[in-house]
């Protein structure tokens, strides 16, 4: 390992589209590793402020967390600039033909690891938000990247197609809120947090309903 691992964050403006809709969004992209290699997980909206992030380092993956339009916009892009794979999970498929049609990329599964700036990201399969969101969790480091699954105050929405709020719940439930209290959650949107902030919510948000 060259340097402690660390994460750096990169926050990129867009749009997200489903469903004929459209909303302003915007996104965080981690690109995490140490000083000379990293993972950047989701690619959203413009490739240079990514890039920029990277710093040269040599790049491992490309991770999507899921396929909505607004974690993959620039993957193919980042993909050629940085030549590293994309990979997704195979459930999101039909989100990422919406974006990329035609266009390959690798595959992820449960339990997959991606070593990177000397530990492994763990491959935890989330569906709810959409049938192939994953979470990438760091045991040595306590980091949680969460993707659209687990945000400060609550899962991740579920009320456009390919999604479901049972199946939302039970992923976090079974597969989250079993991590250490003390994990950090690095989200898709928005601010950070923790397992410990957020378990002790879980009935609430059943009880809302969303």
């Amino acid at each position: 390992m060259s340097g402690a691992f660390r994460v750096d964050r990169v926050v990129t403006s867009g749009q997200f589209s489903l469903d004929g809709g459209t909303w302003d969004v915007d996104n965080n992209i981690w690109v995490v590793g140490d000083d000379d290699e990293v993972v950047v997980i989701d690619a959203a909206h413009t490739a240079t402020p990514i890039i920029d992030a990277v710093a040269g380092r040599s790049v491992r993956a490309i991770v999507c967390t899921h396929g909505h339009n607004d974690h993959v916009t620039v993957a193919p892009e980042l993909a050629e600039q940085l030549d590293a794979p994309v990979l997704l999970h195979p459930g999101d498929d039909m989100l990422w033909q919406q974006t990329h049609a035609g266009v390959a990329h690798g595959t992820l599964a449960d339990g997959d690891r991606i070593s990177v700036g000397g530990t492994d990201l763990v491959v935890v399969h989330t569906p709810g938000h959409s049938p192939g969101s994953i979470c990438l969790y760091v045991p040595e480091a306590g980091e949680l990247f969460s993707g659209d699954t687990l945000f400060s105050g609550g899962p991740g929405a579920t009320g456009r197609s390919f999604s479901d709020f049972p199946t939302i719940i039970d992923s976090i439930s079974a597969r989250l809120f079993e991590l250490p209290a003390e994990t950090r959650v690095r989200t898709g949107h928005g601010d950070s947090t923790s397992i410990g902030d957020e378990a002790p919510h879980l009935e609430e948000w059943i009880a809302r309903g969303h």
